[in-house]
Formats: C-alpha cells, structure tokens, sequence
C-alpha cells in the first residue's frame, strides 16, 4: 500500500471516527435535552400542585372557621337579644356553609357523576363527597335550629363538632404531601379504604342529622339548597 492509499484510508477511517462520535454527541444532547424536559415538567407540575394546595388550604380554612362559629353560635344561641337577632346571624351562617359548599366543589368533585343525577348540570351529578357533607349536615342542623327548644344548644353544638372534625380529616388526608396521586386527581383517586371510611362517617352524621331533626327533607320536596348534592 502506497502512501496515497494510505493517506485515502485514514482518511476515510478518520471521517467514520468523526460520524460515529458526531453521533454519540448527538445521542447524548438528545438524552440531556429529554431529562432537562422532564426536570422543567415536573418542577411545573409541582408548581401547579402547590398552587392548588394553597388555593384548597384557604377553602379549608374558611370551612373550618365557618364550622366553629356555628358551633359557638348554637352554643349561645339562648343569649341572642331577641328573635330576629338570631334569625339574621343564623341566615348569615347558612348563606356562609351554602356558598362554601359550592366553591368546594372546584377542588373536591362529586364522586360517581354518571351513576347519579343525570338531569342535573355537571356539577352536581352524581354523590357530594364527604368533605362538603360536613358543611350540608351543619347547614340543616342550623336551619332547623330554633332560639328556644327543640335540642339543646349545647347538643347542637356537639354535632357541628363533629362534622368539623370530618372535613379537617378529609382536608388533611387531601393536601397530605405523602400522597402520590395526579395532581388534579388525588381526591377521586383516594385508597377505598380511606374513602369508604370517610363516606361510612358522613353516612352516620346524616343518621343522627335525620334523627335529630325528624321530617328533614332530603328528596324530591327538599329546598334547592336541600337538594344540593
């Protein structure tokens, strides 16, 4: 082999040198640029996460404030000056748990939409969840709360307890950062266990409501907002 042929071949070795490093490098920025993509989307989905935590956490917060001051509220209701005192801070109230129901319900959707209230618009299709039933069972138990007789206040008062302590634990099982469910999908997605519990409570708080307040209506001849479901 003569030196031309030998210039020739390490040439042509050189230049396949160069292709086949050219393309490792190719390789390589295409595998960075692919995690650097995933890095971005998923500090996005955390931001996005985080946003609607802090939107949720003030939702929570509201609720929780409204729960205690109705159970404050049935606690002294006997000390309100007179009857139209106490209608119009109770009107307040119920207004407070009614428009808190429907504002939940951007973070915590009915469950089961297809298999319930098909004629209803699509927010209020299929079973509220547990979380916003805690609010619904305060608001019948104030609306058939009267400023003398009927059930103590302080009885009263124990039952609104109770339902806060139900949306604190649902709240605090939603925004648990432990979990690893979609973002917009944690609440639908929780374990059955957890959720089957979560609905067995709000079940046995809607007994004793029934119990309580005998002929509250729940169907067809409910309110409108009786009828929120």
């Amino acid at each position: 082999m003569d030196l031309t042929q030998l210039l020739s071949f390490g040439q042509s070795y050189g230049d396949a040198i160069i292709a086949i490093l050219s393309a490792g490098v190719a390789v390589i920025s295409a595998l960075i640029a692919r995690g650097e993509t995933r890095r971005q989307r998923k500090l996005q989905t955390e931001r996005l996460r985080q946003s609607i935590d802090a939107a949720s956490l003030d939702w929570g917060n509201g609720a929780i404030d409204t729960l205690a001051r109705a159970a404050m509220f049935a606690r002294t209701r006997h000390l309100q000056t007179n009857d139209g005192a106490f209608l119009a801070n109770k009107a307040n109230l119920m207004v407070a748990l009614s428009t808190l129901v429907d504002r939940g319900r951007m973070f915590f959707p009915n469950l089961n939409p297809d298999k319930k209230g098909a004629e209803k618009e699509g927010a209020y299709r299929g079973h509220r969840p547990p979380v916003l039933d805690a609010l619904m069972w305060t608001y019948h138990e104030l609306e058939a709360m009267t400023r003398e007789g009927g059930p103590s206040g302080e009885d009263s008062a124990a039952f609104v307890d109770e339902c806060r302590r139900l949306l604190v634990s649902e709240l605090q099982s939603y925004l648990d950062p432990r979990r690893k469910d979609e973002v917009v999908e944690r609440y639908d997605d929780q374990e059955d266990g957890d959720r089957k519990d979560a609905i067995s409570k709000s079940q046995g708080l809607k007994a004793k409501l029934e119990t309580r307040r005998p002929g509250l209506a729940f169907g067809a001849s409910a309110t409108p907002n009786q009828r929120l479901q």
